[in-house]
C-alpha cells in the first residue's frame, strides 16, 4: 500500500526533532452540496530541526516514532 503524503504549513516547531503541521481539506456535505474546510494538526519528524514555523511542507507517513508521531517530514515547498 503506498504511504500518505500530505502537504501543510508547520505552525510549531517548539519541540525537539518534532513540528506540528497544519493539513487543510475540502469537503462537500452529501446533501446540502456546500463546500467547507476540515482543518487538522499532525506532528511530524525533524531530525535536524530545519523547519521553522510558517514553512510549507510535504509529510510521509512512516511507521509509528512515538505515541503521536507517524509522519516525517520529507521536503520543503518554496
Amino acid at each position: 500500500m503506498p504511504k500518505k503524503k500530505l502537504t501543510g504549513i508547520v505552525v510549531s516547531d517548539k519541540m525537539q526533532k518534532t513540528v506540528v503541521v497544519l493539513i487543510e481539506r475540502v469537503k462537500e456535505h452529501p446533501k446540502y452540496k456546500r463546500r467547507y474546510k476540515i482543518h487538522k494538526k499532525y506532528k511530524a519528524h525533524d531530525e535536524n530541526k530545519e523547519y521553522k514555523a510558517g514553512d510549507k511542507v510535504i509529510i510521509e507517513e512512516t511507521i509509528p516514532i512515538s505515541k503521536d508521531k507517524h509522519f516525517i517530514v520529507v521536503k520543503k515547498i518554496t
